[in-house]
């Protein structure tokens, strides 16, 4: 298939002398963040900060994460496969090793190994890998830390088991009020706070010991559900999308994306997964207008807040030696159906109701995600690439070796686990043995060559080896697509080419049995076994 010319043509990297000290290392994570949910990835929602980055750094088109928040969690912090992490699933326990509450002791984890190399390090927001003392962040090699140690599943309050700590105690537990620690006279919103807190993080830091280089690790729960957006960012959104929908932005985003180089110009969309806006009614319809203002308002602040830390690393003189590297765990979510959460229950008419209350209240949902996975299939949880395939933006200042040229697209094939090799690498050290590969020479221009990958939670399973990919969904068959013609996964070719599909399957069995995959069934029941009554 073929790509722009201005899109393949080699730019001169800029090299940084040898003399700069190590350069610091920021890496930023969205949570359900969909592949054509940026500005500079095809969308209309303003984001006008990753953008930025975009367009003076590197944009890759074929990243991937694990299509879940956990594994690919545990996948980033260690370079291996989440099963090998000691993460299979999502911190349940289990009779199985690889399917276990939080990162295995015997693994190493990113910060710990940056310790070692003299790296400050800190991290604000989500971690989901483990609520235990064992698992905790301070604990695997992070000196400072404020967030949750699981899942955040509010934007203005503290539900149940999302106590937020500071270090190793609890500062804000769970509740209806919750306060910005370090700003009384701020409201509490897990964005704007998390920020807040890598600041201060960086300012003890930089005030103490400017000598040191830092690793900061910026974990946001946005733009996961619920659908919490303050009112003045919502109202840049709402009404926009209520006359036409969802088809006519699928189209758009496919556009933007083919534009700037990230598609090739022959990519086909994927089916539409909704149903034709026209039939809806006006309520519904109004209903849908809010659901995805609001969704659009919270990626929106999060842009926003990005820029913040990113002046203040230059306001401190710091960012021209910064790495810079933002990712989503997984594609965009269709829970709980169509019309997300809740379904109709959650409109308009009673938003005062659940517009700020945490928990399972409100959701995108399909008809939405079908247009933030733009242009693939499915959803997270799954491994097809709506639920795998992650924008991915590496910037770095003038004082970096590792530098990409400016405004450039990477069609090469990475994954997450190369994101442990790679930071080891530019912080000028020796990766331990991992499943990853370093994405250094792709910063510099050149590539890795032909990748072979793997993937499976819950029974959704895959492998990609070079323009091949053999995918299934839970309790489906497989199906084999030839991605270099074919890459929004759309022609099943298995029964055509029987020999490529039985070569592919006794790979990633090998593959599952290597790295303790067990039959989702019998995880399954063992979750049940152990689950608490």
């Amino acid at each position: 298939m073929s790509y722009p010319l201005a899109i393949l043509t080699a730019l001169m990297v800029t090299l940084a002398p040898a003399s700069f000290a190590k350069p610091n290392l920021l890496l930023i994570l969205a949570d359900d963040l969909g592949f054509s949910d940026l500005g500079c990835y095809g969308s209309g929602i303003a984001t006008p900060n990753l953008d930025r980055l975009a367009a003076e750094g590197l944009r890759l088109s074929n990243f991937h994460n694990t299509g879940r928040c956990c594994p690919s969690r545990a996948a980033l912090m260690t370079g291996v496969y989440p099963h090998q992490a000691g993460v299979g699933h999502m911190l349940g326990q289990t009779d199985f090793p690889s399917y276990g509450k939080g990162i295995r002791e015997d693994v190493a984890t990113l910060p710990e190994l940056l310790k070692k190399e003299g790296y400050h390090t800190f991290m604000s927001g989500k971690w989901h890998l483990g609520w235990e003392d064992t698992y905790s962040p301070d604990n695997r090699g992070f000196a400072r830390f404020f967030g949750s140690r699981g899942y955040v599943d509010s934007y203005f309050t503290v539900v149940p088991r999302t106590d937020i700590y500071l270090d190793d105690k609890v500062i804000l537990p769970a509740g209806e009020q919750a306060t910005n620690p370090l700003h009384p006279d701020r409201e509490f919103y897990t964005t704007d706070t998390y920020t807040d807190y890598a600041i201060h993080f960086i300012d003890q830091h930089l005030d103490h010991s400017p000598e040191q280089p830092f690793f900061g690790y910026l974990a946001y729960n946005a733009p996961h559900f619920p659908l919490h957006a303050k009112p003045e960012d919502t109202a840049k959104y709402r009404g926009r999308f209520r006359e036409h929908g969802w088809a006519p932005l699928r189209q758009d985003r496919l556009k933007g994306l083919k534009r700037a180089g990230l598609l090739p110009e022959e990519t086909r969309i994927s089916k539409r997964d909704s149903p034709d806006w026209a039939s809806l009614s006006d309520e519904v319809k109004d209903e849908l207008d809010l659901k995805f203002a609001l969704y659009c308002a919270i990626i929106d602040r999060l842009d926003r807040t990005i820029g913040r830390v990113l002046e203040h690393l230059e306001s401190k003189g710091a960012l021209d030696n910064t790495l810079v590297v933002f990712i989503s765990d997984n594609g965009s979510t269709k829970e709980t159906g169509m019309f997300g959460i809740g379904g109709h229950k959650v409109n308009p008419g009673n938003y005062e109701d659940w517009g700020r209350k945490g928990g399972w209240t409100s959701s995108l949902g399909q008809g939405w995600a079908n247009v933030a996975n733009t242009p693939y299939r499915r959803y997270k949880r799954e491994v097809f690439r709506g639920g795998t395939a992650s924008p991915a933006i590496f910037w770095a200042g003038e004082k970096v070796s590792a530098r990409p040229a400016a405004n450039t697209v990477s069609h090469q094939v990475a994954h997450i686990i190369d994101l442990l090799p790679t930071f080891v690498e530019v912080a000028g050290a020796s990766a331990p043995d991992t499943e990853g590969e370093s994405l250094v020479p792709v910063l510099r221009g050149d590539g890795i060559g032909s990748r072979t990958l793997f993937w499976e939670h819950e029974g959704n399973r895959a492998i990609q080896d070079g323009k091949w990919k053999l995918v299934a969904s839970r309790e489906e068959d497989w199906q084999l697509h030839d991605l270099s013609e074919d890459p929004s996964e759309l022609h099943d070719l298995s029964e055509m080419a029987k020999d490529q599909r039985l070569e592919l399957e006794s790979k990633w069995q090998a593959w599952a049995d290597r790295v303790g995959v067990r039959p989702w069934p019998e995880v399954a029941k063992s979750l049940a076994k152990h689950r608490k009554p």
